[in-house]
């Protein structure tokens, strides 16, 4: 992974997650800090499995940078769709 493919990975983790927050259906109850954790940790884990495919290349590659987004989002959504509400915490 280059300086740039993680910088990328960085980036974009945070901002799908902070746009997880924004879009979740209801009232999030998760914190921002964790939202951004988990798309900028799913954002590496896109990064590892267009590796493990074979869709690396030198420079910025389009099609890691959707695998990133891809999987950061998933990810967000899957974390607030399990995390407890408010009241049963």
């Amino acid at each position: 992974m280059t300086i740039g493919g993680s910088l990328a990975a960085v980036v974009l983790g945070a901002a799908v997650g902070v746009l997880g927050r924004l879009i979740a259906p209801g009232r999030p109850t998760m914190p921002v800090w964790l939202m951004i954790a988990v798309g900028v940790v799913a954002a590496f884990a896109g990064t590892g499995l267009s590796h493990m495919v074979g869709l690396e290349s030198g420079g910025w590659d389009y099609w890691e940078t959707l695998f990133q987004i891809a999987v950061a989002a998933v990810g967000v959504y899957l974390v607030a769709m399990f995390w407890p509400t408010s009241g049963t915490r």
